[in-house]
């Protein structure tokens, strides 16, 4: 039977006034992930430290209390106590790696010593 020609593909500007981009450029936009103030989207972290953020949220929770708001005070000090427990955390965390560290370092400096013990007996020796 008759078949046909398959038909070629035609741009047809269709008034979107479509304009040829070279090598694929301008297919996908460059976002800045940043806002206007120049702060990243996604930071999650905070620039306080976590002392900082304690003493900030206990004067927030006293402040509170003192002008009668017992809510709003016991919100503060729920922030508080979270950043409590991670100074206190981080303190067990540098805690343990200290004492890691020295025990490493006995047990390096007992090897160096056995190592010179052992070296003036073979000297005296010989």
């Amino acid at each position: 039977m008759f078949q046909r020609k398959p038909k070629r593909f035609r741009r047809r500007s269709n008034d979107r006034h479509h304009m040829g981009r070279p090598n694929g450029i301008g297919h996908s936009r460059i976002r800045n992930n940043s806002f206007s103030n120049g702060q990243p989207r996604n930071k999650f972290r905070t620039p306080l430290s976590a002392e900082k953020l304690f003493e900030k949220y206990s004067t927030l929770a006293k402040e509170s209390l003192s002008s009668g708001d017992k809510t709003l005070s016991e919100n503060y000090l729920q922030h508080a106590d979270h950043f409590l427990r991670i100074i206190e955390e981080k303190n067990k965390f540098r805690n343990q790696n200290k004492t890691n560290f020295e025990e490493k370092k006995d047990s390096e400096d007992s090897k160096v010593q056995e190592i010179k013990e052992a070296s003036t007996e073979n000297n005296s020796t010989n």
